[in-house]
């Protein structure tokens, strides 16, 4: 652990105007806050803190981030507050904090209890100061060094597959990669401990029976360049253990059948003598086609500039080479933590234009579990790059189509998108992009997201767009149908509703608007007289429900089973009265009851049958259609008014599927009987607005 004069020397080395006294206050700070703390490896806790400050200062950051390290568990472990830091240390370095303390709060929670909000309160305050970042990811990494020192093994998995799934990534993301790998190979070791181990001895066995080939491949680049009259330095190892194992799973390969196993890297003084030495190899030793990547005239989107290629040494052995000046290598083995360097004191803005793409996911989220799928989507690496057609460059994940193109360009034209030109030539919206594609998205204004969509967009950002398009659209229709209802329910009153009487109903049923009321009425979770007595309180005081009114609650007899004996209807085939039925006795939960053309029966079930029949006090219960109508405006609602004019209540509405002509409803009804149930299927079918309808 460092002590107190080294982490501060240290901080000056690179920085001499840095605030000594400050970093001693910090320093005294979180070893007096945290005081008897011990971690897993019985180590006091306050070393942690120090650690992770060591990790920033190699880094070179500013003054506020080391402090920052120091104190990023005080707020979360101790009795510190914000208010005492601020006091203490001043606004800047309070926010830093509070912004490491947000995430470190999310994962103490399971993935489902993860709020959206907090979560889009860490990213915001990423975006704002990527330097809360660069303080958890140092956090994390430290935390992994020493993961081996938890007892319980679900532990160490569940940071492990936390850390391979979010933190490498985001690592990546901001052109961390010393901090990505070694997180990878940390993980790696706790989830896949065999493969760890195998992948790990077959590496020791070559470098000990090669005795040192690396090196002399090494020699023999540096030599060919050296006769070129270029000045370089050549380094050589064996590939990183994961990256390895992770090649091997997506060819589905042995580790004998890896034959690139080798990763050479040239270090040069500038970006020319990075093209004149990719020339030499390439006329020295044979490339491998379609190996070749030029990340120096088109970088990643975190910064990343470096030139890649694959050669065949001699015996066939395949080995990549990556070819970078000494100032790319910086930027890309610290990527945005080189720019927070004390010299630099400009924040990156250009390069975290992703985290804002974050915020937006989260905006766009309908629950945790999206939420995640969303945001791990938009964190993950291998990337292509497409091009519009005034030549703006879009960096995107592999396998994404000119949908996620469009949605990355603007969220209106993901909308409205209708069609596009790949190349000059038109081609369907689900087509695979490739690098380089010159891409035109076609557009129209009266065009809508579609859910088929989601079967084959790749970004979180698309993925959540047009999910939130779907569901709004789906709001409108719903609403439709209770706008229908509610007029039904509104003529049954004595007086005339005006738009006060509607503000204080909504008040009343807190709600926040009338198209919440709306959506209520449209999907059942208000009744007819709760919708009448917030519109005109005592208006159904001793009024008695008229035989046409839909009952909300339904009286169920039925003959033939013994006294007592618990039943219900089954979901398969929802049978109302009228429908022949019969009744399957289940283990523990009583009598199944089924109509008696039940395709559950006709598969042969196993089970006693029993004969039975309606009882004569049976009012009622749930009938399920599914209603295909055209997809046009307005056939929901002409939809909802059958159902309202035959004086059937929706229990449950559903959108099963949508396409371009046609959208599929399941609706659950509450009807009197079957010839009920038949007068309503028959009126639908016979409007214009409704292409099937049939009973499930």
């Amino acid at each position: 652990m460092l002590r107190q004069f080294e982490l501060v020397e240290r901080v000056l080395g690179y920085d001499p105007e840095a605030d000594e006294a400050m970093l001693n206050r910090a320093y005294v700070y979180t070893v007096q806050k945290h005081g008897t703390q011990k971690r897993a490896s019985g180590d006091p806790y306050f070393s942690h803190p120090v650690e992770v400050a060591g990790l920033m200062t190699e880094l070179k950051l500013d003054q506020e981030t080391i402090v920052t390290a120091l104190l990023h568990d005080t707020i979360e472990d101790t009795l510190a507050t914000v208010e005492e830091v601020e006091r203490l240390f001043g606004p800047d370095v309070a926010r830093l904090v509070d912004g490491v303390t947000k995430l470190s709060k999310i994962e103490a929670m399971t993935e489902n209890e993860r709020a959206a909000e907090n979560l889009r309160k860490f990213f915001l305050a990423m975006s704002e100061d990527i330097r809360v970042l660069l303080v958890k990811l140092a956090d994390r990494l430290h935390n992994m060094r020493t993961l081996h020192f938890i007892r319980s093994e679900e532990k160490r998995r569940r940071i492990a597959r936390e850390t391979m799934d979010i933190y490498a990534p985001l690592a990546e993301r901001v052109g961390m990669y010393e901090y990505m790998r070694e997180m990878q190979l940390l993980a790696f070791e706790q989830l896949e401990p065999e493969a760890y181990a195998t992948i790990t001895g077959r590496l020791a066995q070559i470098r000990s029976s090669e005795g040192g080939q690396v090196d002399a491949i090494a020699l023999a680049i540096k030599q060919a360049l050296a006769e070129a009259g270029l000045k370089v330095e050549v380094s050589g190892r064996e590939k990183h253990p994961y990256s390895i194992w992770k090649k091997m799973a997506e060819r589905h390969v042995s580790f004998e059948q890896i034959t690139d196993i080798m990763a050479f890297r040239v270090l040069t003084d500038s970006e020319a003598d990075c093209y004149k030495a990719l020339g030499v190899l390439h006329t020295t030793w044979q490339m491998i086609p379609g190996r070749f990547k030029d990340y120096v005239s088109t970088p990643k989107s975190n910064g990343y500039r470096s030139l890649h290629t694959a050669l065949i040494y001699e015996n066939s052995m395949r080995m990549e080479v990556q070819i970078r000046s000494h100032e790319m290598h910086r930027t890309n083995e610290f990527g945005l933590a080189a720019h927070w360097a004390y010299k630099q004191g400009d924040k990156p803005d250009g390069q975290v234009g992703w985290l804002r793409d974050l915020i937006e996911i989260v905006d766009a989220s309908h629950d945790a579990e999206e939420l995640l799928e969303h945001t791990r989507l938009a964190i993950y690496q291998d990337r292509i790059f497409a091009f519009t057609p005034k030549g703006q460059l879009f960096q995107l994940p592999k396998g994404s189509t000119p949908v996620d193109l469009a949605y990355a360009v603007h969220s209106d034209l993901g909308s409205f998108a209708v069609g596009a030109k790949i190349n000059g030539r038109h081609m369907p919206l689900r087509t695979e992009l490739a690098n380089g594609d010159v891409v035109e998205i076609i557009k129209s204004r009266k065009a809508a997201p579609q859910l088929s969509w989601l079967g084959f967009v790749v970004t979180g950002k698309a993925r959540a767009a047009i999910r939130r398009a779907v569901r709004a659209k789906e709001r409108q229709e719903v609403a439709a149908i209770g706008r229908k209802l509610y007029e039904e329910i509104a003529e049954r009153l004595p007086s005339k509703i005006g738009k006060k009487a509607l503000r204080e109903a909504l008040k009343r049923l807190e709600l926040a608007s009338e198209q919440d009321l709306m959506v209520a009425i449209g999907t059942a979770k208000l009744d007819d007289r709760q919708v009448m007595e917030a519109l005109v309180p005592g208006s159904t005081a001793g009024l008695a429900e008229p035989e046409h009114w839909p009952k909300q609650e339904r009286a169920i007899s039925i003959r033939g089973l013994t006294a007592g004996v618990a039943f219900h209807l089954a979901d398969c085939c929802h049978p109302v009265p009228g429908d022949r039925i019969v009744g399957i006795r289940v283990p523990d939960k009583g009598v199944e009851v089924h109509a008696i053309d039940c395709l559950t029966l006709a598969s042969g079930v196993d089970a006693d049958w029993l004969d039975l029949s309606w009882g004569d006090r049976t009012t009622g219960a749930i009938g399920r259609l599914r209603i295909v109508l055209y997809n046009r405006p307005g056939t929901l609602a002409e939809a909802a008014g059958i159902f309202a004019g035959n004086r059937a209540n929706i229990a449950a509405l559903e959108n099963s599927s949508r396409d371009q002509l046609f959208s599929t409803y399941e609706v659950d009804l509450e009807v009197k009987d079957l010839a009920h149930l038949t007068r309503i299927i028959s009126s639908l079918r016979a409007s214009d607005a409704v292409a099937e309808a049939e009973r499930i």
